[in-house]
Order: structure tokens, then sequence, then C-alpha cells
């Protein structure tokens, strides 16, 4: 003979202080009141939606992986060459001046 599982029990109901059963609505802050008013002018609320789709799309290294690779590599050795050889003018000019 097997015994049934034991029923699930409830907890008790915790009583909620009235604070947090009933929060005061959120602050009228500076950039709530500035997101109202772009969303209430049409023209503001479409630049608004312009400026999501811009910021959201696939930038130029994600399209050509590649490239990307290949042109960063050209520009930070020109750099990095660039660094070295003004270091090196730097070292001969205080070198050459002191004697």
């Amino acid at each position: 003979m097997t015994n049934p599982p034991p029923s699930h029990h409830h907890r008790p109901r915790v009583d909620l202080p009235d604070w947090m059963r009933n929060p005061e609505p959120p602050r009228r802050t500076l950039g709530r009141r500035v997101s109202g008013f772009v969303d209430g002018v049409p023209a503001l609320r479409a630049a608004r939606h312009r400026l999501w789709a811009w910021r959201d799309r696939s930038r130029f290294s994600e399209r050509h992986p590649v490239v990307s690779a290949i042109v960063s590599f050209v520009v930070v050795a020109v750099v990095a060459t660039c660094l070295v050889v003004g270091t090196l003018y730097l070292f001969y000019k205080i070198a050459h001046d002191r004697s």
C-alpha cells in the first residue's frame, strides 16, 4: 500500500504595507515631459522613430567584416609607424641639440 503525496500547503497571506499596495505615480521629470511633448507632435514622433531605425541599422563593419579588418589593420599600422618615427625624431633632436 503506497501513501499519496502530501497535499500542497499554501503559505499564509502576507500583509503588504500601504506604500507597496498603492505606490505613488511616477514623478514628472524633465525627461518624461520632453518625451510626452515629442509623442504629442507627429513630426517629432516620426523623427524619433527615424532616429531609432538609423541607430539600429547594420554597420559597415557588420556587412563587410573582411574589408573592415583589412582597412583597420592598415590604419593602425600607419598610425603606429608615424608614432614610432615621431618618437625617434624627437630622441634624435634631443640628442643632437645638447652637444
